[in-house]
């Protein structure tokens, strides 16, 4: 996972994506942040080294937003308020992949109307796991069921256009 987007934008990480990364390395197991940081070298054989720097002042406001919570042992693990936005963002990756396939189909225009798409969602996505833990439960709520009836649309249109080859004259 990690190794392959490293390969594909280099040694930079984007904003956001450090703080998704270390829910979805607690979504696995509680660790340490000496661990989280191992992992990330392992994952991406060795491009990126969070320091410490990093990832404690991020695990602290995990902490503070209920997204995480230590453990007896020391250890740092996801809680259920955590899990729900991991959860959300991996239905808004699922919306956004289905999408670009679907841009992709249609040629190099599609490329690069996909790849303009990409950039766009990676940047809205970035705010809003920012932002997530600042949101209501309302908004929350409304931003879920957005997501959950996109992708509804997403599946119908799919049902309905599968076998049918897109042209472009």
């Amino acid at each position: 996972m990690l190794s392959q987007w490293i390969q594909r934008v280099g040694s930079v990480v984007p904003r956001g994506f450090s703080r998704y990364f270390i829910l979805e390395t607690l979504k696995k197991q509680p660790c340490t942040g000496k661990e989280i940081i191992d992992f990330a070298m392992k994952q991406s054989d060795g491009k990126w080294k969070p320091s410490p720097g990093l990832i404690y002042p991020l695990l602290g406001r995990l902490l503070d937003d209920g997204l995480a919570e230590e453990t007896k042992d020391g250890k740092y693990q996801i809680t259920r308020k955590g899990r729900i936005m991991t959860d959300d963002l991996e239905t808004l990756n699922t919306i956004v992949k289905n999408q670009i396939d679907v841009m992709l189909r249609v040629g190099n225009i599609g490329k690069f109307v996909a790849m303009d798409l990409l950039e766009r969602i990676t940047s809205i996505g970035n705010s809003l796991s920012s932002n997530v833990a600042n949101m209501t439960k309302e908004e929350t709520a409304r931003y879920k069921r957005f997501l959950e009836s996109e992708l509804r649309k997403l599946q119908s249109s799919e049902k309905k256009s599968h076998g049918k080859e897109i042209r472009i004259n």
